[in-house]
């Protein structure tokens, strides 16, 4: 049973996947969408879902750094709302900085495609997922 990462954006989806065990969070990929069309992201985060037997998706909620809930955060709440239609749990993540976070860690690893949207967006997923799953071990101590 493996858990999803998801950051969404306006026009993209970064994706990351953990391992069986719940331990490592991979980048997957970055899903473009048209901006608004939720049922085409409905249907291939679904698809994601069946070949990688999903069983949680760590969803990112930008906050605002004063912890408000802005329209990002509202879309994101907007978009978990038509996520519940598919049979997994589905848990919010405090994602603030979480893209400055993956551009510094591709500028640390020489990433040469650091400008590339799709590459940071999936690395930002995965520090979702990443800091979903310390939670999750955290919380069964």
């Amino acid at each position: 049973m493996r858990v999803l990462g998801l950051d969404l954006g306006t026009k993209t989806l970064g994706v990351a996947v953990s391992d069986p065990q719940n331990i490592l969070a991979t980048p997957l990929k970055v899903i473009n969408y048209p901006i608004g069309d939720y049922a085409y992201l409905i249907k291939a985060v679904n698809l994601i879902i069946e070949e990688y037997h999903i069983t949680d998706i760590a969803l990112g909620l930008p906050k605002n750094m004063d912890n408000t809930l802005g329209e990002a955060a509202k879309r994101s709440m907007a978009f978990a709302d038509l996520l519940q239609n598919i049979a997994v749990n589905i848990h919010f993540v405090d994602e603030r900085l979480s893209t400055v976070e993956a551009l510094n860690i591709l500028k640390a690893t020489g990433n040469k495609h650091i400008k590339e949207k799709n590459v940071v967006d999936a690395v930002a997923a995965s520090i979702i997922l990443e800091n979903y799953l310390k939670g999750r071990k955290n919380e069964e101590k």
